[in-house]
């Protein structure tokens, strides 16, 4: 254990002695609540409505990681019960009949000890352990179940060599000369621009991920055989039964360089025994989530299109009839909101969360989707024939993830002051029934408060939606410092949700601001579209008019105003402080510095015209004024930068590595704090340690400089043993 967690141990043993020698029934939220949270992911509704089942997370005993196991629900009782014992079960699936359960389980280590890739089991409900359906050398993902409940179809990379090494390992007499085999290499042979993914690390493009299907014998003790459907050197996703099991309907791209031109997705049908697929829609866009009507005729999906080429383009709700070979049908053409989207947050589950997707009532008439509006996330219902609208959930809330079983509704639902329950929703116009408190006990210890929302006038008089976090006992008559914290995207939006970063920085005595400016998603397409080829720039002046408008309400201190934002909120905060003096202190966090230097970099590539209209070869002029280490002669303001070492989104090289090394320079005060291993998901996903201490470091940069409280853990001889003499939280 390091110095610093040491140090923050005895602050908090400390304070807790404290708050319990005075009694006290509530305590301000601590950055360590982190360790205590548990998250629920991917509901699943059974047939009969009777239960939910779903995958509970939790950070287990070194901190150092995330458990997930299964768990149901009784939609009569509320009444919760543990289904699996495993330390890495997900993605519960109800087989049709209700009498079995499917999901994946990654418990197993190989003989080196690292894990072993995820493989289906499948759970009997009346009693019993769970027998083990698949051994793919390459594991097991996304299964689904077949409309008669015989078959479970999945996605899986696992290639011909695979099989073959398998085979020669698991046989007592194997064929020398069959299984004489080359020798694996890491060595990487890159041939195109996109060829690894922030988290995942290297593509490895000689396994695709293919559909399989297993067939399911109930009592069948033994593994089943796994038999491959489809072939080639082309991913398959979201795959859905349909026709009565005949056939699998999936997603493709058949362009092994799809970044050369605008997105063109594909849906094929194949015979679910294995045969030729037949390409029932091309789609000039993005196509994602398909969802068959029970009858199995036609498919719901999500579909962005391709033309006009804007920086944001909002998503549609489609139709397709398999039948009749009908043209696609979007039922949200004259809907402005976001559908399927949500809002910021840094508590979804950090593992297994489920998926997002449309859902058909049991008659196939109407299509139920989240919806993301002003800063809310609720779920919407669309008329099948029509389009017509209808809201199943309101309020100031986050829908997470929802499943239905065509005529019941389970949502996950998470506000400002709870971080996630589900809820029953039986009716449109009904209360949601809640159905989980899985945080509750150790939320009824907490003082914690809604944002209050606020709208005001930028400087073209457009309107901008922002939530201000106010302080625990918040008094009107005194003056606070304020942080203005800056979301990413920059396509997304923060909203009423509960957020522990925010709530952590108010619990310490601090007023923040977090606004959606121009380029935020949830107002409509032209509000987000707006800054296409102008980001960064308008949106920082919507910034800084919240700024203005809170300090016009008296109870923030101009003098003590503090800047942070991560990814898109990164390069706004070194854009920021470039471009005033006003903060007296910045944390930027997986930044950009140089948009040519990111442009070269990323693991995603920009070659279409969506944010720059040229290249950075073709156009240096306006990479150079966008990019934030243009300014650097003017930033004055102390700044630190949260970066991780395995950021392949934002890689460091073309951020905070610039601009920690030019402030060091000018001999402006800075630091870097380095996370080993971590990528662009720190805050949402990192180590659990990582979370808490990401929390520490910016709170105690902005006490340095913002409230005065010394520290020397910047110092350039920095502290070697931890100071255990640390006076209580007031």
């Amino acid at each position: 254990m390091n110095i610093s967690r040491l140090k923050w141990f005895a602050m908090l043993l400390i304070a807790l002695l404290f708050a319990r020698a005075a009694g006290a029934a509530v305590r301000h939220i601590a950055e360590t609540d982190l360790f205590r949270f548990q998250w629920i992911g991917d509901p699943q509704i059974s047939r009969d409505g009777a239960e939910v089942a779903y995958v509970v997370v939790r950070v287990d005993e070194k901190k150092e990681t995330y458990e997930t196991s299964i768990w149901s629900v009784s939609s009569a009782t509320a009444q919760s019960r543990q289904l699996t014992a495993g330390k890495q079960d997900s993605s519960p699936r109800w087989s049709p009949d209700g009498k079995w359960l499917a999901f994946l389980r990654q418990d197993e280590k190989d003989s080196k000890g690292k894990p072993t890739p995820a493989q289906i089991w499948v759970l009997p409900m009346s009693g019993g352990e769970p027998q083990q359906l698949t051994r793919l050398p390459k594991g097991a993902a996304s299964p689904v179940w077949s409309m008669d409940g015989n078959r479970i179809a999945f996605n899986s990379g696992t290639n011909e060599l695979d099989l073959v090494k398998a085979a020669c390992a698991a046989s007592e007499t194997p064929d020398k000369q069959a299984c004489l085999l080359p020798r694996e290499t890491d060595v990487q042979i890159v041939t195109r621009a996109a060829y690894r993914t922030n988290g995942a690390g290297y593509t490895d493009f000689t396994r695709p991920k293919h559909i399989w299907t297993v067939a399911f014998v109930p009592g069948n003790a033994s593994v089943s055989v796994a038999k491959q459907v489809t072939r080639g050197p082309f991913n398959e996703s979201s795959m859905v039964w349909t026709r009565g099991d005949e056939r699998l309907c999936y997603i493709t791209d058949l362009n092994l360089e799809p970044y050369n031109q605008p997105p063109q997705n594909i849906i094929h049908c194949v015979p679910s025994e294995g045969g030729e697929a037949v390409q029932v829609l091309q789609f000039a866009g993005n196509v994602s989530s398909l969802s068959s009507n029970p009858q199995g005729t036609q498919i719901a999906y999500f579909g962005t299109e391709s033309t006009p080429v804007q920086s944001h383009t909002k998503t549609n709700l489609w139709v397709l009839d398999l039948m009749n070979g009908g043209q696609p049908r979007n039922l949200s053409a004259k809907y402005d909101w976001e559908i399927g989207g949500g809002v910021i947050g840094d508590q979804g589950a950090p593992r297994a969360g489920g998926d997002v997707k449309p859902l058909w009532d049991a008659r196939g008439q109407f299509v139920t989707t989240v919806v993301a509006r002003e800063g809310r996330a609720n779920l919407v219902r669309f008329s099948a024939v029509d389009g017509g609208v209808a809201s199943v959930t309101a309020g100031d809330q986050a829908v997470l993830r929802y499943t239905s079983n065509g005529s019941q509704t389970a949502a996950l639902i998470s506000t400002p002051t709870e971080l996630n329950d589900l809820f029953l929703v039986d009716a449109i116009n009904v209360a949601p029934r809640r159905l989980t408190t899985v945080n509750q006990k150790q939320f009824s210890e907490l003082n914690l408060t809604a944002p209050k929302e606020i709208w005001f006038r930028s400087f073209d008089a457009r309107r901008i939606h922002a939530l201000v976090q106010l302080p625990p006992n918040f008094d009107s008559g005194k003056k606070y410092p304020l942080i203005l914290n800056i979301h990413g995207g920059p396509h997304a939006a923060y909203g009423f949700i509960f957020f522990h970063e925010i709530q952590w920085m108010a619990a310490k005595g601090y007023v923040v601001l977090y606004p959606n400016p121009r380029g935020s998603t949830s107002y409509g397409e032209q509000f987000a579209n707006v800054i296409q080829y102008r980001y960064p720039g308008d949106d920082y002046k919507d910034l800084m008019s919240g700024v203005d408008e809170l300090i016009k309400l008296g109870y923030v201190d101009e003098k003590r105003l503090g800047v942070t934002g991560g990814s898109g909120g990164g390069l706004l905060t070194n854009w920021a402080i470039g471009h005033t003096d006003r903060f007296a202190a910045a944390v930027s966090q997986r930044d950009i510095a140089s948009w040519a230097d990111w442009w070269y970099s990323a693991d995603f590539t920009l070659f279409q015209p969506n944010w720059f209209r040229k290249p950075p070869f073709d156009d240096p002029d306006d990479y150079r004024a966008r990019s934030p280490i243009t300014y650097i002669n003017k930033v004055k303001t102390p700044t630190m930068f949260i970066l991780g070492d395995a950021d392949s989104r934002t890689p460091p090289e073309a951020g905070g590595d610039q601009m920690f090394r030019a402030l060091k320079y000018r001999k402006i005060p800075a630091t870097m704090i380095r996370f080993p291993g971590e990528s662009h998901d720190l805050s949402r996903a990192g180590k659990p340690w990582h979370r808490v201490e990401r929390l520490q470091h910016i709170v105690n940069w902005f006490d340095l400089y913002l409230l005065g409280k010394k520290t020397n853990d910047y110092d350039l001889v920095p502290p070697t043993a931890p100071d255990l003499r640390l006076a209580p939280a007031k």
